[in-house]
Formats: C-alpha cells, sequence, structure tokens
C-alpha cells in the first residue's frame, strides 16, 4: 500500500523534475549518504524555486550525478571533440588518449560496449583513470544529447563529482566560509587577524548579495576589484594566508553572480533539502527494495515541491487518489510559476 502501485505519482514527480529543468537553467545539488537494504548509498538532490527531486544511488560519482541530471537508470557515452577536452582536464595519461581516439565518432554508446572495449583495448587502466575516462565520454554524451533539459549552471560545494558537468559552475559562499571560521589560533594577535578578515569576508558576501537586486556593470567591475584586493592581501598568519590564497583561485566560481545575478550566493536550499532526508533516515532508517527506494524518491520530492508551489501536500494527494484531479498538474504549474519569476534573464540576454 506505501511502495506499491503508485505510477502516476512516479510519472508526476519525474514531469515535475524535467518541467523545473526546462525553466530554469541553474540548479542547487548536494548529496547525503543514506542505507537501502543495510548498504550505503547516497540521496542526490537538485533543488530550484520551482521543484526539489530526490534520487537514491550506490554511488556519488560524476556518472551518478549524471544520471540523476538526466533522470535515468543508464546513461550513454560519446567520442567527439569535448571527450579529448575532458580526458586532458581530468590528466587521462596521453598514451591512453590516443588509443581513445580510436573510438567510433559521434556516435552514442552503451556502458557494456565501452566497458569491453575498455577492457580490451586499455586493460591496464586503473580504476581512477578509468572512471575518469567513462565520465568524460558521458559528460560529453550529456551536453550532445537534445531529448532532457541540460543544466547550464550547477549551485553547489567544492566537491569534484560536480566539476566539469555543467557549462558553468557557482560556489557555495557558506561554504566557503565555514573553512575559515574553523581556524581556531591562539596566539592573541592571530586572532584579531583572523576576526578582522572574517569581518572582511563577510561585509564583501553582503555588498554581492546586495549587487543582485542591482546589477550593472560599474559595481560589477568594483566588486571583481575588491575582491582581487581582499583576497591576495598577506597577514603574516600562515595558516589564514592559505587559505586566502585557496579562496582566490575559486574566483571565477565565487564570483559567477556577477554573470548571473538570478543565482543564490548560497547552497542553503539542497542543504536544508538534504536535511530532510536526515530527517527521515534517522526515523526510519532506511528502504529495504528498489520499490520502497522509489518511493522515498518520489514521495519526498513531491512534498518538497508542493511546498515551492504553494499547495498542501495532503489536499494534493486527497485530489490525485480521488481521481478528482482540482489541482493542476504539477508541471503545468512549475512552468506558470516560472514566468513570475526572473530566473534565466541573464542567459536570455547571452
Amino acid at each position: 500500500m506505501l511502495i506499491k502501485g503508485h505510477e502516476l505519482f512516479h510519472q508526476e514527480a519525474s514531469a515535475s523534475y524535467q518541467a523545473s529543468l526546462e525553466a530554469c537553467p541553474w540548479q542547487h545539488i548536494d548529496d547525503t549518504g543514506t542505507r537501502v537494504n543495510g548498504d550505503n548509498h547516497y540521496c542526490h538532490l537538485v533543488d530550484s524555486p520551482l521543484a526539489t527531486h530526490y534520487r537514491t544511488l550506490p554511488s556519488k560519482s560524476r556518472l551518478s550525478v549524471l544520471k540523476v541530471l538526466l533522470n535515468q537508470e543508464s546513461l550513454i557515452f560519446r567520442p567527439n571533440d569535448e571527450t579529448l577536452e575532458l580526458l586532458q582536464k581530468l590528466k587521462v595519461a596521453q598514451k591512453s588518449i590516443q588509443v581513445i581516439k580510436t573510438l567510433p565518432r559521434e556516435q552514442d554508446l552503451e556502458q557494456a560496449f565501452i566497458q569491453d572495449w575498455l577492457n580490451s583495448h586499455l586493460p591496464n587502466l586503473k580504476h581512477s583513470q578509468q572512471q575518469a575516462v567513462l565520465s568524460s565520454l558521458a559528460i560529453a554524451a550529456y551536453h550532445a544529447q537534445t531529448t532532457f533539459p541540460i543544466v547550464e549552471l550547477l549551485i553547489c560545494d567544492n566537491a569534484p563529482q560536480f566539476k566539469l558537468i555543467t557549462s558553468e559552475l557557482a560556489l557555495c559562499w557558506v561554504h566557503e566560509g565555514r573553512h575559515y571560521k574553523k581556524l581556531e589560533p591562539t596566539i592573541p594577535y592571530h586572532q584579531r587577524l583572523h576576526k578582522q578578515f572574517l569581518r572582511s569576508f563577510w561585509s564583501f558576501y553582503h555588498r554581492l548579495n546586495a549587487y543582485r537586486q542591482q546589477p550593472n556593470e560599474e559595481e560589477a567591475a568594483l566588486l571583481e576589484h575588491q575582491f582581487e584586493r581582499l583576497f591576495s592581501i598577506q597577514t603574516g598568519y600562515d595558516a589564514l594566508d592559505k587559505l586566502i590564497a585557496r579562496t582566490y583561485c575559486r574566483k571565477t566560481q565565487l564570483l559567477m553572480a556577477l554573470r548571473h545575478p538570478e543565482i543564490e550566493l548560497h547552497n542553503n536550499p539542497a542543504e536544508l533539502g538534504v536535511r530532510h532526508r536526515v530527517r527521515k533516515r534517522k526515523i526510519s532508517f532506511g528502504p529495504r527494495v528498489a520499490d520502497g527506494v522509489q518511493a522515498w524518491d518520489t514521495f519526498m520530492s513531491l512534498l518538497a515541491t508542493t511546498r515551492k508551489l504553494g499547495i498542501n501536500f495532503h489536499q494534493y494527494l486527497a485530489d490525485r487518489i480521488s481521481g478528482f484531479k482540482k489541482i493542476l498538474p504539477l508541471p503545468d504549474l512549475i512552468h506558470a510559476q516560472a514566468q513570475l519569476l526572473d530566473l534565466d534573464s541573464s542567459w536570455q540576454m547571452a
């Protein structure tokens, strides 16, 4: 009764997710550990102002993230020019790249074929390198396909599995600030330096957040200059200086709001979303069978999505179970809500 016979709910949750990706080019993403029949799995969450999508998979690799973004059980792989660029970025050995160039070009290939081909042509490839090859082929196929919306920008923490999948990436300022808060200087002079820098860090964050309300080129140039100045200083406190230098290296991702003012500066929506899954996990431990996994993901997705659309979840369930269907399909409501929100103007102007 709880986990079977809910195909209509599964379909509406899937259609709502697709509608959200169509209407909003940027998405928050995060994951959290969960258990399925006692085994370790990961619950992935993709979130926008329009909808929330939960998906439980055995791993949190790039390949799993791609499955989530495509809402598919399996992936396709495509050798093309982008594949070669990605292989270079993921530091696959040149000898291996030369062999991979012999794969059929511009064709969608199944994972079984790719796996057999790699075992045959590159039998000594290490697991990490093999995963890099598979990721490169799968990302290229994701960008080449036209059947499912492609996410343009992800807002996330600095986890490696989120990188290279989308054309742009925005990092969370709250996550960045946590690294500074973890410092515990014992020397009074270092404590003063730490306190002063934290004040400057959050002051800049608030100025950047204010820019999102009234963006203009002059203010964007000023904020970029202020970022350069703030995150290139040398305080003399070695641990703090290392963090400042690391933040400077993430300039493009942290200042993505200058290019796209619609996006958030933090990943709090996804963080709060995974917290709901953690509470569910603490109460129920975890599902045991595939139907249970799907039921958890579907109904948590529908609960979060109806909240965003201002719909009472219990009324929604009663409406669908009764068959009255007085509440419009969620994908229609998502598209209607998107027209009221400014979620993609910077992409429209590009």
